[in-house]
């Protein structure tokens, strides 16, 4: 796998948790059946809380996720991108169309706490797995669907993936530069604001069991999600009529925001109000007299005379470098930041400084990458970070120890077919 022999020497690894310090979800047990990201990534935010998450795989193949670029011929269906969204969980492969399988699913889903899935409307009724049927077997199951719609009504059918609703959500239209189309985020945004939606709907649930004494039945969509993601937008035209426009890098709402460019480099500040103004120009520019200038002394001047503002500023930036502009900047509190690419980020002492990229062992690679979850809990922290499984590698064990299944058991389930045909 790509810089897989430079992992050891260039990330630190992972530091360990306190042993004694409890968990915030342990005891809660996860049936994930989702693939992709929206469901993954919620359910691995569950498992880093310390839920025992049980990932549900196809034998064979597995989560498509699993085969997405980069990967590695020694280390099949573990590609760097299901590594991102599946961290400590457990794989049991389970033949969904073998009557045997599921039959062991059922005996899952009755000593769970929570269920999980992302398939097209339709597919767990098929496999007699609805909200209905489970809830019966398991009248405690907090049963959370995550449809790219609707798991009813006149869209119910659909199928979508993040740019399909970025699109359709509108925020496309946000992005990009006013005379071009309006432009995806490459990041899967909708992807991993659907999955904090969903993460937060679980917890409600769970929340709301100890009041009830049951579970209950929950849907987010990734539309739904997306339209959410839009952020103030759909309040300033539903009470102002005020239509989001392209603006590439600079801030339809306050001035001057935006890129600048220095000898080195570029950079990103946002002057958010008019303290920060006064402070950018009269302090660090040492320009009073464009802070006193009255097309410029308060935000809705600054908004109407960008143009004029803006050649201002990039002419004083542009004569020192990028370090020269940090300092400047950080001691008079002015909001900025660097441009960087992706490995310039991970690299900054910023990342550095929160641990936030770090190394874990792998039984096959010796150390694979790892993301420090964004959540930082000093009583009771994530737990220690276990690499995403390979394809079925816990089936027997969650069988035995979740189950009670013994040796004859298990090998009965393989003559039948449960775990694949071969």
């Amino acid at each position: 796998m790509f810089l897989l022999d430079q992992i050891e020497r260039q990330l630190p690894p992972a530091p360990a948790r306190d042993p004694a310090a409890p968990t915030a979800l342990g005891g809660i047990r996860v049936v994930d059946f989702s693939h992709f990201i929206a469901g993954p990534y919620a359910t691995m935010m569950l498992a880093d809380f310390g839920a025992d998450v049980i990932k549900i795989e196809a034998p064979g193949k597995g989560d498509d996720f699993r085969h997405y670029p980069p990967t590695d011929p020694a280390f099949p269906a573990q590609g760097a991108s299901f590594f991102f969204a599946n961290r400590n969980k457990r794989s049991v492969a389970l033949d969904l169309k073998n009557a045997a399988a599921l039959e062991v699913v059922r005996e899952l889903i009755a000593t769970s706490d929570v269920l999980v899935e992302n398939f097209s409307t339709g597919v767990m009724q098929r496999f007699g797995l609805d909200p209905e049927t489970c809830l019966a077997l398991n009248p405690r199951l907090v049963y959370c669907s995550v449809p790219a719609y609707s798991r009813d009504g006149e869209f119910a059918d659909r199928p979508g993936f993040d740019p399909v609703v970025q699109a359709e959500s509108g925020f496309m239209s946000m992005n990009g530069h006013a005379d071009r189309d309006g432009v995806r985020a490459l990041s899967p945004v909708m992807d991993i604001g659907t999955s904090l939606m969903v993460s937060n709907t679980v917890l409600a649930a769970l929340m709301a069991r100890h009041t009830t004494g049951r579970g209950q039945y929950c849907e987010v969509s990734l539309f739904d999600s997306a339209v959410a993601m839009l952020g103030y937008a759909p309040m300033q035209y539903l009470l102002g009529g005020i239509e989001p426009q392209r603006n590439g890098n600079v801030s339809p709402d306050t001035s001057p925001s935006g890129v600048f460019h220095c000898t080195d480099g570029s950079f990103y500040v946002n002057s958010g109000n008019d303290r920060i103004f006064e402070r950018l120009v009269a302090g660090v520019l040492e320009r009073p007299d464009v802070a006193a200038d009255p097309r410029f002394n308060n935000r809705v001047g600054r908004n109407a005379h960008r143009d004029a503002l803006f050649p201002i500023l990039e002419e004083a930036f542009a004569k020192k470098p990028w370090a020269h502009w940090r300092a400047k900047f950080r001691e008079a509190g002015i909001p900025s930041g660097q441009v960087r690419s992706v490995p310039q980020a991970l690299a900054s002492a910023e990342v550095s400084a929160r641990g936030l990229v770090t190394r874990i062992p792998h039984p096959e690679a010796g150390w694979v990458p790892n993301l420090t979850p964004p959540a930082r809990l000093k009583d009771t922290p994530v737990v220690d970070p276990v690499p995403a499984p390979r394809l079925g590698q816990h089936t027997q064990d969650v069988l035995k120890e979740v189950l009670g299944f013994d040796d004859q058991r298990i090998a009965q389930l393989k003559a039948a077919g449960a775990f694949g045909a071969g």
